[in-house]
């Protein structure tokens, strides 16, 4: 009876020294392990330059990112790449009097936004495939009916070649004005990373994708936290 006291109480001692090693493994060798990275989109090329993983001498790669640009926000400030600097964000396209699609579209990511007001990580920027029409003032007017969360999401404007550069070469998106008031644009939501590069396209006017946009800002926050040891809020 003494000796299945002794025995109980070593069991006992042996499960107490083993379970805060066996939760760290859960927590953080398991975590990692679980942990996927969302793929980056766009061409690209092998480097000259090369980095060690894993003990083996591996190629860099040169991944396709957004060339810099020029444009005007809703309140008349100039916006390029540099006030994007360091910045998670949501590149859409979209046109002020355009049918349903484009109010769907914002409406969706007007509740996406909401949920990243204290973050200083994620923004979202739409601009208009009309900037002929679509000045400063008339974005500031069609903004408002968002509630957008300042300044995290900017509504933009500028020349035509600069907005559609940035559409068909930087995002490998449509938008080209097809007559007078008709134009032919992707209603895709872009999710650019702070390397600017492309990690994800979702449909704007579904819901489906929309909600997975949001679990895949998450997940880049993540994988930016975990590269930069960046705050997130």
């Amino acid at each position: 009876m003494k000796k299945a006291g002794i025995l109980k109480k070593i069991a006992i001692l042996v499960i107490v020294l083993a379970l805060p090693g066996f939760l760290y493994y859960l927590l953080v060798v398991g975590g990692k392990n679980r942990y996927k990275p969302l793929p980056i989109f766009g061409p690209k090329q092998v480097a000259k330059t090369s980095h060690t993983f894993n003990g083996k001498n591996v190629r860099d790669t040169i991944y396709h990112t957004l060339s810099d640009f020029n444009l005007t926000d809703q309140n008349g400030k100039a916006v390029s790449l540099k006030t994007l600097e360091g910045k998670i964000f949501v590149l859409s396209f979209f046109y002020t009097h355009c049918p349903g699609v484009c109010n769907q579209a914002n409406n969706y990511i007007s509740q996406i936004a909401a949920e990243y007001t204290g973050n200083k990580m994620v923004y979202f920027v739409s601009v208009t495939v009309d900037p002929t029409r679509d000045q400063p003032d008339v974005l500031k007017k069609y903004a408002a009916t968002f509630n957008p969360p300042q300044p995290k999401w900017l509504f933009l404007t500028g020349d035509t070649a600069t907005i559609y550069n940035l559409a068909r070469k930087g995002c490998m998106v449509n938008a080209l004005q097809s007559g007078k008031d008709d134009f032919i644009y992707s209603d895709k939501l872009v999710l650019i990373d702070q390397e600017k590069r492309i990690r994800g396209y979702y449909t704007g006017a579904a819901a489906d994708d929309t909600g997975r946009l949001d679990d895949e800002i998450k997940v880049l926050i993540s994988e930016e936290v975990r590269k930069h040891d960046t705050p997130l809020y």
